[in-house]
Protein backbone atom coordinates (compact mmCIF):
# COMPACT_ATOMS: atom_id res chain seq x y z
CA UNK A 1 0.00 0.00 0.00
CA UNK A 2 1.23 3.48 -0.88
CA UNK A 3 -1.00 5.30 1.55
CA UNK A 4 -2.49 5.31 4.98
CA UNK A 5 -5.82 6.79 6.01
CA UNK A 6 -6.26 9.78 8.30
CA UNK A 7 -9.89 10.70 8.97
CA UNK A 8 -10.40 14.48 9.04
CA UNK A 9 -11.92 15.74 12.29
CA UNK A 10 -13.34 18.96 10.84
CA UNK A 11 -15.25 17.18 8.12
CA UNK A 12 -18.76 16.69 9.42
CA UNK A 13 -19.74 20.30 10.07
CA UNK A 14 -19.21 21.30 6.46
CA UNK A 15 -21.21 18.56 4.81
CA UNK A 16 -24.71 19.83 4.25
CA UNK A 17 -26.57 20.33 1.01
CA UNK A 18 -28.89 22.93 -0.42
CA UNK A 19 -30.31 20.77 -3.20
CA UNK A 20 -33.45 18.71 -2.65
CA UNK A 21 -32.33 16.31 -5.39
CA UNK A 22 -29.35 15.20 -3.32
CA UNK A 23 -27.58 12.12 -4.65
CA UNK A 24 -24.34 12.13 -2.63
CA UNK A 25 -24.00 11.02 0.98
CA UNK A 26 -21.05 11.85 3.18
CA UNK A 27 -20.85 8.33 4.57
CA UNK A 28 -20.33 6.98 1.04
CA UNK A 29 -17.05 8.77 0.42
CA UNK A 30 -15.73 10.06 3.76
CA UNK A 31 -13.71 6.87 4.26
CA UNK A 32 -11.77 7.74 1.10
CA UNK A 33 -10.72 11.15 2.40
CA UNK A 34 -7.62 11.75 4.46
CA UNK A 35 -5.06 10.25 2.09
CA UNK A 36 -1.40 10.46 3.04
CA UNK A 37 1.30 9.28 0.66
CA UNK A 38 4.14 7.07 1.88
CA UNK A 39 6.93 8.63 -0.19
CA UNK A 40 9.31 5.72 0.38
CA UNK A 41 6.85 3.19 -1.04
CA UNK A 42 5.80 5.57 -3.78
CA UNK A 43 9.37 5.88 -5.06
CA UNK A 44 10.34 2.23 -4.44
CA UNK A 45 10.10 1.10 -8.09
CA UNK A 46 11.89 4.20 -9.38
CA UNK A 47 14.73 3.63 -6.91
CA UNK A 48 14.87 -0.10 -7.71
CA UNK A 49 15.36 0.44 -11.46
CA UNK A 50 17.77 3.32 -10.85
CA UNK A 51 20.01 0.98 -8.86
CA UNK A 52 19.75 -1.67 -11.58
CA UNK A 53 20.80 0.90 -14.18
CA UNK A 54 23.70 2.10 -12.07
CA UNK A 55 24.94 -1.47 -11.84
CA UNK A 56 24.44 -2.24 -15.56
CA UNK A 57 24.11 1.05 -17.51
CA UNK A 58 23.92 -0.70 -20.90
CA UNK A 59 20.68 -2.51 -20.04
CA UNK A 60 18.30 -0.20 -21.90
CA UNK A 61 15.18 -2.28 -21.02
CA UNK A 62 15.69 -1.01 -17.47
CA UNK A 63 15.16 2.52 -18.80
CA UNK A 64 11.69 1.51 -19.99
CA UNK A 65 10.95 -0.08 -16.62
CA UNK A 66 12.04 3.06 -14.79
CA UNK A 67 9.97 5.19 -17.18
CA UNK A 68 6.93 3.09 -16.25
CA UNK A 69 7.69 3.64 -12.56
CA UNK A 70 7.99 7.40 -13.08
CA UNK A 71 4.69 7.38 -14.97
CA UNK A 72 2.98 5.66 -12.04
CA UNK A 73 4.27 8.34 -9.66
CA UNK A 74 2.93 11.00 -12.03
CA UNK A 75 -0.47 9.26 -12.13
CA UNK A 76 -0.58 9.08 -8.33
CA UNK A 77 0.64 12.60 -7.51
CA UNK A 78 0.29 14.71 -10.66
CA UNK A 79 3.96 15.71 -10.27
CA UNK A 80 4.86 16.78 -13.80
CA UNK A 81 8.59 16.24 -13.21
CA UNK A 82 8.00 12.47 -13.22
CA UNK A 83 6.27 12.59 -16.60
CA UNK A 84 9.29 14.45 -17.97
CA UNK A 85 11.69 11.99 -16.29
CA UNK A 86 9.78 9.14 -17.97
CA UNK A 87 10.13 10.93 -21.31
CA UNK A 88 13.91 11.20 -20.90
CA UNK A 89 14.24 7.49 -20.13
CA UNK A 90 12.05 6.53 -23.09
CA UNK A 91 14.03 8.75 -25.46
CA UNK A 92 17.23 7.10 -24.24
CA UNK A 93 15.73 3.63 -24.75
CA UNK A 94 14.58 4.50 -28.28
CA UNK A 95 17.97 5.97 -29.14
CA UNK A 96 19.65 2.79 -27.89
CA UNK A 97 17.46 0.75 -30.26
CA UNK A 98 17.64 3.20 -33.19
CA UNK A 99 13.91 3.90 -32.86
CA UNK A 100 13.22 0.41 -34.19
CA UNK A 101 11.19 -1.23 -31.38
CA UNK A 102 7.46 -0.64 -31.77
CA UNK A 103 6.83 -1.11 -28.06
CA UNK A 104 9.32 1.58 -27.10
CA UNK A 105 8.01 3.92 -29.80
CA UNK A 106 4.46 3.51 -28.49
CA UNK A 107 5.55 4.03 -24.89
CA UNK A 108 7.13 7.36 -25.85
CA UNK A 109 4.07 8.26 -27.96
CA UNK A 110 1.86 7.59 -24.94
CA UNK A 111 4.03 9.91 -22.87
CA UNK A 112 3.71 12.62 -25.53
CA UNK A 113 -0.06 12.16 -25.60
CA UNK A 114 -0.11 12.85 -21.86
CA UNK A 115 1.87 16.04 -22.57
CA UNK A 116 -0.52 17.03 -25.42
CA UNK A 117 2.34 16.72 -27.90
CA UNK A 118 0.12 14.99 -30.41
CA UNK A 119 2.07 15.78 -33.58
CA UNK A 120 5.21 14.21 -32.14
CA UNK A 121 3.20 11.21 -30.93
CA UNK A 122 1.84 10.77 -34.45
CA UNK A 123 5.33 10.65 -35.97
CA UNK A 124 6.39 7.96 -33.50
CA UNK A 125 3.26 5.92 -34.17
CA UNK A 126 3.85 6.09 -37.91
CA UNK A 127 7.29 4.53 -37.30
CA UNK A 128 5.68 1.87 -35.10
CA UNK A 129 3.15 1.17 -37.87
CA UNK A 130 5.96 0.70 -40.39
CA UNK A 131 7.68 -1.64 -37.93
CA UNK A 132 4.58 -3.85 -37.96
CA UNK A 133 5.01 -5.30 -34.47
CA UNK A 134 1.67 -5.57 -32.59
CA UNK A 135 0.05 -3.61 -35.42
CA UNK A 136 -3.47 -3.71 -33.99
CA UNK A 137 -2.34 -1.93 -30.81
CA UNK A 138 -0.54 0.68 -32.92
CA UNK A 139 -3.67 1.31 -34.98
CA UNK A 140 -5.71 1.85 -31.81
CA UNK A 141 -3.26 4.53 -30.71
CA UNK A 142 -3.29 6.07 -34.20
CA UNK A 143 -7.05 6.44 -33.85
CA UNK A 144 -6.54 8.23 -30.53
CA UNK A 145 -4.01 10.69 -31.91
CA UNK A 146 -5.84 11.43 -35.15
CA UNK A 147 -9.00 12.12 -33.16
CA UNK A 148 -7.09 14.56 -30.95
CA UNK A 149 -5.59 16.26 -34.00
CA UNK A 150 -8.92 16.66 -35.77
CA UNK A 151 -7.95 14.22 -38.54
CA UNK A 152 -11.37 12.62 -38.37
CA UNK A 153 -11.26 10.71 -41.67
CA UNK A 154 -8.02 8.99 -40.62
CA UNK A 155 -9.39 8.38 -37.12
CA UNK A 156 -12.50 6.65 -38.47
CA UNK A 157 -10.42 4.60 -40.89
CA UNK A 158 -8.23 3.24 -38.10
CA UNK A 159 -11.28 2.61 -35.91
CA UNK A 160 -12.83 0.52 -38.69
CA UNK A 161 -9.58 -1.44 -39.10
CA UNK A 162 -9.63 -2.62 -35.47
CA UNK A 163 -13.36 -3.33 -35.28
CA UNK A 164 -14.17 -6.04 -32.76
CA UNK A 165 -17.36 -5.60 -30.73
CA UNK A 166 -16.12 -7.97 -28.04
CA UNK A 167 -12.86 -6.06 -27.51
CA UNK A 168 -12.62 -3.56 -24.64
CA UNK A 169 -10.11 -1.35 -26.45
CA UNK A 170 -12.32 -1.12 -29.53
CA UNK A 171 -15.50 -0.37 -27.58
CA UNK A 172 -13.99 2.47 -25.57
CA UNK A 173 -12.75 4.03 -28.79
CA UNK A 174 -16.11 3.55 -30.45
CA UNK A 175 -17.64 5.32 -27.44
CA UNK A 176 -15.22 8.23 -27.91
CA UNK A 177 -16.10 8.37 -31.61
CA UNK A 178 -19.85 8.39 -30.91
CA UNK A 179 -19.35 11.15 -28.36
CA UNK A 180 -17.38 13.14 -30.94
CA UNK A 181 -20.27 12.63 -33.37
CA UNK A 182 -22.69 14.04 -30.80
CA UNK A 183 -24.32 10.66 -30.17
CA UNK A 184 -24.12 10.55 -26.39
CA UNK A 185 -26.62 7.70 -26.16
CA UNK A 186 -24.41 5.57 -28.43
CA UNK A 187 -21.32 6.57 -26.48
CA UNK A 188 -22.91 5.43 -23.21
CA UNK A 189 -24.15 2.18 -24.74
CA UNK A 190 -20.67 1.24 -25.94
CA UNK A 191 -19.01 2.38 -22.73
CA UNK A 192 -21.44 0.19 -20.76
CA UNK A 193 -20.48 -2.79 -22.93
CA UNK A 194 -16.80 -2.03 -22.37
CA UNK A 195 -17.37 -1.77 -18.62
CA UNK A 196 -19.06 -5.19 -18.59
CA UNK A 197 -15.99 -6.66 -20.31
CA UNK A 198 -13.71 -4.93 -17.79
CA UNK A 199 -15.71 -6.40 -14.92
CA UNK A 200 -15.60 -9.91 -16.38
CA UNK A 201 -11.84 -9.63 -16.91
CA UNK A 202 -11.49 -8.44 -13.29
CA UNK A 203 -8.41 -6.36 -14.07
CA UNK A 204 -8.34 -3.60 -11.49
CA UNK A 205 -6.79 -0.74 -13.55
CA UNK A 206 -9.14 -1.50 -16.45
CA UNK A 207 -12.19 -1.46 -14.19
CA UNK A 208 -11.14 1.84 -12.59
CA UNK A 209 -10.66 3.42 -16.01
CA UNK A 210 -14.02 2.11 -17.22
CA UNK A 211 -15.92 3.27 -14.12
CA UNK A 212 -14.56 6.82 -14.19
CA UNK A 213 -15.11 7.26 -17.93
CA UNK A 214 -18.63 5.84 -17.75
CA UNK A 215 -19.28 8.16 -14.81
CA UNK A 216 -18.24 11.09 -17.00
CA UNK A 217 -20.62 10.05 -19.76
CA UNK A 218 -23.49 9.61 -17.31
CA UNK A 219 -22.82 13.10 -15.97
CA UNK A 220 -22.91 14.60 -19.48
CA UNK A 221 -26.26 12.87 -19.98
CA UNK A 222 -27.76 14.20 -16.74
CA UNK A 223 -27.76 10.76 -15.09
CA UNK A 224 -26.15 12.18 -11.96
CA UNK A 225 -26.96 9.31 -9.60
CA UNK A 226 -25.36 6.77 -11.94
CA UNK A 227 -22.37 9.07 -12.39
CA UNK A 228 -21.92 9.30 -8.63
CA UNK A 229 -22.28 5.52 -8.16
CA UNK A 230 -19.56 4.80 -10.72
CA UNK A 231 -17.12 7.26 -9.20
CA UNK A 232 -17.69 5.41 -5.93
CA UNK A 233 -17.06 2.08 -7.66
CA UNK A 234 -13.68 3.44 -8.78
CA UNK A 235 -12.87 4.59 -5.24
CA UNK A 236 -13.74 1.15 -3.85
CA UNK A 237 -10.91 -0.22 -5.99
CA UNK A 238 -8.55 2.75 -5.60
CA UNK A 239 -9.39 4.83 -2.49
CA UNK A 240 -6.92 7.52 -3.55
CA UNK A 241 -8.13 8.03 -7.12
CA UNK A 242 -8.00 11.81 -7.48
CA UNK A 243 -10.06 11.84 -10.67
CA UNK A 244 -12.97 10.01 -9.07
CA UNK A 245 -12.87 12.29 -6.03
CA UNK A 246 -12.85 15.32 -8.29
CA UNK A 247 -15.89 13.91 -10.09
CA UNK A 248 -17.76 13.63 -6.81
CA UNK A 249 -16.66 17.15 -5.84
CA UNK A 250 -18.17 18.43 -9.09
CA UNK A 251 -21.49 16.70 -8.38
CA UNK A 252 -21.55 18.14 -4.85
CA UNK A 253 -20.79 21.62 -6.21
CA UNK A 254 -22.58 21.87 -9.54
CA UNK A 255 -25.60 19.63 -8.95
CA UNK A 256 -26.17 19.91 -5.20
CA UNK A 257 -24.96 23.51 -4.88
CA UNK A 258 -22.87 22.65 -1.83
CA UNK A 259 -19.56 24.46 -2.47
CA UNK A 260 -18.22 24.06 1.07
CA UNK A 261 -18.38 20.26 0.88
CA UNK A 262 -16.83 20.30 -2.59
CA UNK A 263 -13.88 22.29 -1.27
CA UNK A 264 -13.35 19.77 1.52
CA UNK A 265 -12.96 17.04 -1.10
CA UNK A 266 -10.64 19.14 -3.27
CA UNK A 267 -8.53 20.13 -0.28
CA UNK A 268 -8.13 16.44 0.55
CA UNK A 269 -7.00 15.68 -3.01
CA UNK A 270 -4.45 18.49 -2.91
CA UNK A 271 -2.69 16.93 0.10
CA UNK A 272 -1.23 14.29 -2.22
CA UNK A 273 -2.18 15.14 -5.82
CA UNK A 274 -1.84 18.35 -7.81
CA UNK A 275 -2.85 19.43 -11.29
CA UNK A 276 -3.29 23.10 -12.24
CA UNK A 277 -6.90 22.69 -13.35
CA UNK A 278 -7.84 21.78 -9.77
CA UNK A 279 -6.89 25.35 -8.84
CA UNK A 280 -9.23 26.64 -11.53
CA UNK A 281 -12.08 24.55 -10.13
CA UNK A 282 -11.38 25.99 -6.68
CA UNK A 283 -11.43 29.47 -8.17
CA UNK A 284 -14.78 28.78 -9.83
CA UNK A 285 -16.25 27.50 -6.56
CA UNK A 286 -14.86 30.51 -4.70
CA UNK A 287 -16.46 32.81 -7.28
CA UNK A 288 -19.80 31.09 -6.73
CA UNK A 289 -19.40 31.55 -2.96
CA UNK A 290 -18.37 35.19 -3.31
CA UNK A 291 -15.03 34.42 -1.67
CA UNK A 292 -12.73 36.75 -3.59
CA UNK A 293 -9.75 35.95 -1.39
CA UNK A 294 -9.88 32.22 -2.18
CA UNK A 295 -10.54 32.96 -5.84
CA UNK A 296 -7.48 35.22 -6.11
CA UNK A 297 -5.32 32.75 -4.20
CA UNK A 298 -6.40 29.84 -6.42
CA UNK A 299 -5.82 31.77 -9.66
CA UNK A 300 -2.40 32.88 -8.42
CA UNK A 301 -1.51 29.29 -7.58
CA UNK A 302 -2.59 28.20 -11.07
CA UNK A 303 -0.55 30.95 -12.73
CA UNK A 304 2.56 30.13 -10.70
CA UNK A 305 2.36 26.44 -11.52
CA UNK A 306 1.73 26.72 -15.26
CA UNK A 307 4.82 28.91 -15.59
CA UNK A 308 6.70 25.63 -15.19
CA UNK A 309 7.95 24.92 -18.72
CA UNK A 310 7.40 21.21 -18.18
CA UNK A 311 3.66 21.72 -18.66
CA UNK A 312 4.31 22.83 -22.24
CA UNK A 313 1.02 23.04 -24.14
CA UNK A 314 -1.02 20.99 -21.67
CA UNK A 315 -2.95 23.99 -20.36
CA UNK A 316 -3.31 26.10 -23.50
CA UNK A 317 -7.10 25.94 -23.45
CA UNK A 318 -7.32 27.02 -19.82
CA UNK A 319 -4.82 29.81 -20.39
CA UNK A 320 -6.78 31.21 -23.33
CA UNK A 321 -9.98 31.31 -21.28
CA UNK A 322 -8.23 32.90 -18.32
CA UNK A 323 -6.44 35.51 -20.38
CA UNK A 324 -9.64 36.49 -22.16
CA UNK A 325 -11.64 36.67 -18.95
CA UNK A 326 -10.14 36.62 -15.48
CA UNK A 327 -6.65 37.86 -16.35
CA UNK A 328 -7.62 40.21 -19.20
CA UNK A 329 -4.63 39.63 -21.47
CA UNK A 330 -6.31 39.19 -24.83
CA UNK A 331 -3.17 39.51 -26.96
CA UNK A 332 -1.53 36.64 -25.09
CA UNK A 333 -4.75 34.60 -25.40
CA UNK A 334 -4.81 35.22 -29.14
CA UNK A 335 -1.22 34.04 -29.52
CA UNK A 336 -1.87 30.87 -27.54
CA UNK A 337 -5.11 30.15 -29.41
CA UNK A 338 -3.31 30.47 -32.75
CA UNK A 339 -0.62 28.11 -31.48
CA UNK A 340 -3.27 25.62 -30.42
CA UNK A 341 -4.88 25.78 -33.87
CA UNK A 342 -1.48 25.08 -35.42
CA UNK A 343 -0.93 22.16 -33.04
CA UNK A 344 -4.45 20.75 -33.18
CA UNK A 345 -6.78 22.19 -35.85
CA UNK A 346 -9.93 20.88 -34.17
CA UNK A 347 -13.29 22.68 -33.84
CA UNK A 348 -12.48 23.23 -30.17
CA UNK A 349 -9.16 24.90 -31.02
CA UNK A 350 -10.81 27.16 -33.60
CA UNK A 351 -13.40 28.04 -30.96
CA UNK A 352 -10.59 29.32 -28.73
CA UNK A 353 -9.30 31.40 -31.64
CA UNK A 354 -12.75 32.80 -32.39
CA UNK A 355 -13.33 33.62 -28.72
CA UNK A 356 -9.98 35.43 -28.48
CA UNK A 357 -10.73 37.40 -31.66
CA UNK A 358 -14.17 38.28 -30.27
CA UNK A 359 -12.66 39.43 -26.98
CA UNK A 360 -10.16 41.48 -28.98
CA UNK A 361 -13.17 43.36 -30.34
CA UNK A 362 -13.77 41.80 -33.74
CA UNK A 363 -17.11 40.00 -33.49
CA UNK A 364 -17.54 39.75 -37.27
CA UNK A 365 -14.22 37.96 -37.80
CA UNK A 366 -14.97 35.72 -34.82
CA UNK A 367 -18.26 34.65 -36.42
CA UNK A 368 -16.50 33.92 -39.70
CA UNK A 369 -14.06 31.61 -37.91
CA UNK A 370 -16.95 29.84 -36.18
CA UNK A 371 -18.98 29.40 -39.35
CA UNK A 372 -16.02 27.97 -41.23
CA UNK A 373 -14.51 25.69 -38.58
CA UNK A 374 -16.75 25.19 -35.54
CA UNK A 375 -20.53 25.44 -35.99
CA UNK A 376 -22.03 22.04 -36.71
CA UNK A 377 -18.81 20.21 -35.81
CA UNK A 378 -19.06 20.03 -32.02
CA UNK A 379 -21.74 20.12 -29.34
CA UNK A 380 -19.51 20.89 -26.35
CA UNK A 381 -21.45 23.21 -23.99
CA UNK A 382 -18.59 25.68 -23.47
CA UNK A 383 -18.21 26.03 -27.24
CA UNK A 384 -21.96 26.49 -27.69
CA UNK A 385 -21.85 29.30 -25.13
CA UNK A 386 -19.15 31.08 -27.11
CA UNK A 387 -21.17 30.63 -30.31
CA UNK A 388 -24.24 32.11 -28.62
CA UNK A 389 -22.32 35.14 -27.34
CA UNK A 390 -20.77 35.78 -30.75
CA UNK A 391 -24.14 35.36 -32.49
CA UNK A 392 -25.58 37.90 -30.06
CA UNK A 393 -22.74 40.35 -30.70
CA UNK A 394 -23.41 40.07 -34.45
CA UNK A 395 -27.15 40.59 -34.03
CA UNK A 396 -28.06 37.04 -35.12
CA UNK A 397 -30.78 36.86 -32.47
CA UNK A 398 -32.85 34.08 -34.06
CA UNK A 399 -29.98 31.62 -33.53
CA UNK A 400 -29.33 32.63 -29.92
CA UNK A 401 -32.64 31.46 -28.44
CA UNK A 402 -32.30 27.71 -29.25
CA UNK A 403 -28.70 27.75 -28.03
CA UNK A 404 -29.76 29.45 -24.82
CA UNK A 405 -32.31 26.71 -24.18
CA UNK A 406 -29.70 24.01 -24.81
CA UNK A 407 -27.18 25.75 -22.57
CA UNK A 408 -29.65 26.01 -19.69
CA UNK A 409 -30.14 22.25 -19.95
CA UNK A 410 -26.33 21.84 -19.85
CA UNK A 411 -25.82 23.99 -16.77
CA UNK A 412 -24.62 21.03 -14.72
CA UNK A 413 -21.65 20.61 -17.07
CA UNK A 414 -20.91 24.32 -17.27
CA UNK A 415 -21.23 25.00 -13.54
CA UNK A 416 -23.50 27.30 -11.54
CA UNK A 417 -21.38 30.42 -12.12
CA UNK A 418 -22.54 30.32 -15.75
CA UNK A 419 -26.23 30.57 -14.87
CA UNK A 420 -26.47 34.36 -14.97
CA UNK A 421 -24.37 34.65 -18.15
CA UNK A 422 -26.55 32.17 -20.01
CA UNK A 423 -29.77 33.82 -18.87
CA UNK A 424 -28.40 37.17 -20.06
CA UNK A 425 -28.00 35.92 -23.64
Amino acid sequence: MLVKKLFPLVFVALLFSCNNDKVTHTKDYSAYLGTEIDQTELMADVDFWTKKLEATPNQFPYLVKRAGAHSEVFDTTGDISHLIAAEKDLIAANEATNYDKAGYLKALASNYISQHRFQEALELLKKAEENGENLKGTKKMLFDVHLELGNYIYAKSYLDEVKNTSDFDYLIRLAKWEDHQGNLEGAIENMEKATAIAESSNLKPTKIWAYTNLADFYGHDGQIKKSYEHYLKALELDPDNAYAKKGIAWIVYSYEKNPEAALVILDDINTYYYAPDYDLLKADIADYMGDQSLKSKSLESYRNHVENEHYGDMYNKYNVLLYTDAMVNVDEALAIAQKEVNNRPTPESYDLLAWSVYKKGNAKQALEILEKNVIGHTSEPDVLYHIAEIYKANGVKDKVAPLKEELLSSLYELGPTMDAQIKAL
